[in-house]
């Protein structure tokens, strides 16, 4: 009976190996396995492309394929850690659902049609250049009379949180440009 009982695993982790730290945590099936980043033909440094923090990412590549995409230890930023959505960003780049396509639902339509990109360019051009042209405000009634706004309220911006500095810079200066005087960005709000 001691002998049944000396065989059973859990007492014999708690004799050789009472922290599962060694043989005891260990099978065939694991001794089998291998790491997804050891037969990466390359690693490639990035930085995750969801929130405005910056955190770094090593990208393991073999074949042209992601296999794996690991907090980068080198990142003054995230020190190695990434959250849950920086860590699935594998899924974000070579999911089967992602569109590689325009998608357009026209208004009032039921289904989403595939559109050229220079066709759905042009059809944001024209939408945006009708809109100002519409809202346009030159002069808005002040309190001794009227004042000079030049603006139009039909157009305003709400920038994403992975935009950097330089980007957001950028979008500033053409929404200005355009009149519009909505403008904001994620990270601020």
């Amino acid at each position: 009976m001691r002998k049944l009982i000396a065989s059973w695993p859990a007492v014999r982790q708690l004799q050789e190996d009472p922290l599962g730290l060694g043989a005891s945590a260990r099978s065939t099936v694991t001794d089998e396995l291998t790491p997804r980043t050891a037969t990466a033909h390359k690693v490639v440094q990035s930085v995750c492309p969801y929130c405005a923090v910056g955190c770094g990412q090593r990208i393991f590549v073999q074949d042209g394929e992601i296999t794996q995409i690991e907090g980068d230890p080198e990142s003054p930023i995230s020190r190695g850690r990434l959250c849950p959505k920086g860590s699935a960003t594998k899924g974000l780049v070579q999911s089967p659902l992602r569109e590689y396509r325009v998608k357009y639902r026209r208004p009032h339509g039921t289904r989403w049609e595939s559109l050229p990109l220079d066709t759905a360019m042009d059809m944001i051009a024209d939408r945006v250049i009708a809109t100002r042209r519409a809202t346009w405000e030159e002069e808005a009634d002040g309190p001794e009379g009227p004042v000079r706004v030049a603006r139009t309220l039909g157009i305003g911006s709400l920038g994403g949180a992975t935009l950097d500095n330089e980007e957001n810079y950028l979008m500033k200066k053409l929404y200005t440009a355009l009149g519009a005087i909505q403008i904001e960005n994620q990270a601020r709000i």
